[in-house]
């Protein structure tokens, strides 16, 4: 049976699914069709129902639970792993509401993070994750023009770079959402497509937890499949991602990481009012 695969090219998720899709594990009777692309694609591609195992927003998960189950192996989900508000000048928190903020993506976690910890912030702009340092760097605003002052919420190795091109962090989303929740903060996640028969989707989910196992057992070096799909990043710059982003909830949710999701997931609700079963989440 082959089954269509999407995750980003990002070094957390080729260094989750390097096993499974390089045959360096024994898949079975199952071949993937791989698509790898940006994560806001892929939550696009997921609303649309194109594919049969993908990697999500949980931001975007209100909106496709009703095709889609969250799988418990090949999250993102942790401590200190949360969005970063970012700005060219230091800048009063009152002021930020009042400023253009950009957003990697409408439905993605980013925004409800942010749409958290500043509720009545609405100038918002949505691009690519990795047009967001350039964004803020463009700034011809002051703190005398503050509606023209623009700011950025960044993601994955943004986090790691944003410092050496003079910008300054405003706020960690992340903690901001773990001092209020007392919870882990849930970026993405691996849903499976509701029509595919449950112990097709048990065997994938078991088969992600043995490809991160193996990745994990064999990871004193990055592989090529990690190196060649990292965009030119350094080789420093791709292990802080891996180990920033892939931690045991990356193996297994557990009850911390469900309850994580399921906080979300209650967030997402109040702000967008979308309704959410929490029955229906997972496997």
């Amino acid at each position: 049976m082959k089954l269509t695969l999407g995750f980003s090219p990002c070094p957390n998720d080729t260094f989750i699914f390097d096993g499974l899709v390089n045959n360096k594990i024994d898949t079975g009777d199952l071949e993937f069709d791989v698509v790898m692309d940006d994560v806001q694609t892929l939550n696009e591609m997921a609303i649309s129902g194109k594919l049969h195992i993908t990697k999500i927003s949980y931001g975007t998960l209100p909106l496709i639970l009703d095709q889609y189950v969250v799988l418990s192996s090949g999250s993102a989900v942790g401590n200190g792993v949360g969005p970063l508000l970012i700005a060219p000048f230091e800048i009063p928190i009152p002021a930020i509401k009042q400023c253009v903020i950009a957003i990697p993506g409408k439905h993605t976690t980013a925004h409800v993070l942010f749409s958290l910890a500043f509720p009545d912030a609405t100038n918002k702009v949505f691009l690519r994750y990795d047009e967001i340092e350039d964004f803020v760097l463009s700034n011809k605003g002051s703190l005398d023009n503050i509606q023209s002052v623009k700011l950025g919420v960044i993601i994955h190795e943004n986090r790691f770079t944003y410092r050496e091109k003079g910008l300054i962090k405003v706020m960690d989303l992340g903690n901001f959402w773990e001092t209020e929740t007392k919870l882990p903060v849930p970026l993405g996640g691996i849903v499976a497509n509701r029509k595919l028969p449950d112990d097709i989707k048990i065997k994938v989910q078991s088969l992600i937890r043995r490809s991160l196992e193996y990745s994990y057992a064999n990871g004193k070096e990055l592989s090529s499949f990690v190196k060649d799909n990292a965009q030119e990043m350094s080789p420093d710059v791709m292990q802080m991602h891996i180990d920033l982003y892939v931690n045991n909830f990356s193996i297994d949710l557990g009850k911390d990481g469900k309850n994580a999701v399921k906080k979300f997931l209650q967030v997402h609700s109040v702000i967008n009012k979308i309704p959410v079963e929490e029955e229906k989440i997972f496997l």
